[in-house]
């Protein structure tokens, strides 16, 4: 396998998560263990490295919030358990609270092929930083990546979460901007006979734009 082709496969949205046992600041950690739970597997760059601690100290503060999605956060770098002892408990006296999630030590790179967290046109020594949305089954339900010099908006992958879980629980999708509590998109009608149903569908709820869009409350 050349330098500039890091893995054979990116897993991809509706595949399983590969699975994967590694060791890390929290010590021993497979992946299946969380079957149950949602799970967001991201990547950073670096330990003591400026944009990455603002994401590891902003993911600490709002854990709770992943947690009431049923969420477990799973860190990773290419750096050493060591090194992520000594850099989260230096992010824990800053924020004034402990980092509540493991940080994977990927020292030989297993997990981050696996997953193609690394990137060498960007840098040959570094994961870029990519984010695994991981369903209570083990799916793959999306994934994002972002530049070494872009640190990720938490306010969005909670979004996503909210999304993906909406979405699963009630078959439906969600439109541009969505936040929860907002009106969800139904499918568009199978048949003609469907589309000529609009007023029965509208005493149920539906709210139509067009034979094709159609939305409701989510509580609905």
């Amino acid at each position: 396998m050349s330098e500039l082709e890091p893995t054979e496969h990116l897993p991809r949205i509706g595949e399983p998560a590969p699975d994967f046992e590694a060791n890390t600041s929290k010590g021993p950690v497979r992946l299946s263990q969380f079957r149950g739970r949602w799970v967001m597997l991201f990547s950073h760059p670096a330990d003591f490295t400026p944009v990455c601690s603002t994401e590891i100290m902003e993911f600490a503060r709002r854990y709770d919030e992943f947690q009431e999605r049923h969420v477990e956060l799973l860190g990773l770098s290419v750096d050493s358990v060591p090194a992520h002892i000594a850099w989260t408990r230096s992010l824990a006296q800053q924020l004034g609270k402990p980092i509540p999630f493991p940080i994977i030590a990927d020292l030989d790179t297993k997990v981050s092929r696996l997953y193609g967290m690394l990137h060498p046109r960007e840098s040959s020594t570094a994961t870029v930083r990519a984010v695994f949305f991981i369903d209570d089954g083990g799916i793959i339900r999306a994934l994002l990546y972002y530049p070494l010099s872009t640190g990720r908006s938490v306010d969005e992958l909670l979004r996503v979460f909210d999304s993906l879980q909406t979405t699963a629980r009630m078959g439906v999708s969600t439109p541009v901007d969505w936040m929860p509590g907002q009106p969800v998109v139904v499918p568009a009608p199978a048949t003609a006979d469907q589309v000529e149903e609009r007023e029965e569908a509208e005493k149920k709820g539906l709210i139509y734009r067009d034979w094709y869009l159609r939305f409701r409350q989510p509580s609905s």
